[in-house]
C-alpha cells in the first residue's frame, strides 16, 4: 500500500445524515407500496368497483396509469439517495394533492393523503434545512 492512500480520510456520515438517508429509504418503501396499490387497481387483481383499467373513468385511467409510473421510479431514486428522487416524488405528492383536494369530485376526498404527503415534505424540509445549517459555518470559516 503506497503511503498516500493510507494517509487519506474518508468523511464519515454523522447521525443527521444517517437520519436523512433512512428518511428517504423509508420514503422509498412508501413509494413502492403505493405504486403497487395503482398497478393493482390498473391490472384488476382487486375485485371492486372501478378497480379495472377499462371500467375506470379516463380522469382515473391518466392519474392512475401516471402515477403508477412514477411512484416505483421515485421509490428507486429515494433508495438510491440519488438527487433525483425526491424531485419524482414531490411530482407524485402533487398529482394525488391535486387529485384528492383539488378535484374531490372526480377522485374523492382523502384528506389523510393529503396531510400524509405535507407531512413528509415538512420532514424533507426539515432536514435538508438542518443539513444546510450544519454546511454553513463550515464555509464560512
Amino acid at each position: 500500500m503506497t503511503r498516500g492512500l493510507a494517509t487519506r480520510s474518508v468523511p464519515v456520515p454523522d447521525t443527521l445524515d444517517l437520519a436523512f438517508a433512512v428518511f428517504l429509504r423509508c420514503v422509498a418503501c412508501l413509494c413502492l407500496v403505493q405504486g403497487v396499490l395503482y398497478w393493482i387497481r390498473l391490472i384488476g387483481y382487486y375485485p371492486g368497483d372501478l378497480y379495472r383499467f377499462d371500467l375506470m373513468p379516463v380522469h382515473w385511467q391518466i392519474a392512475a396509469s401516471a402515477l403508477a409510473v412514477l411512484f416505483p421510479f421515485a421509490a428507486a431514486g429515494l433508495w438510491m439517495l440519488a438527487s433525483w428522487g425526491p424531485v419524482i416524488w414531490f411530482l407524485c405528492a402533487a398529482g394525488e394533492i391535486a387529485m384528492y383536494a383539488g378535484f374531490p369530485q372526480y377522485f374523492g376526498h382523502k384528506p389523510s393523503v393529503v396531510v400524509s404527503h405535507a407531512i413528509v415534505a415538512a420532514a424533507y424540509c426539515g432536514l435538508r434545512a438542518a443539513l444546510q445549517m450544519r454546511k454553513r459555518p463550515q464555509a464560512i470559516q
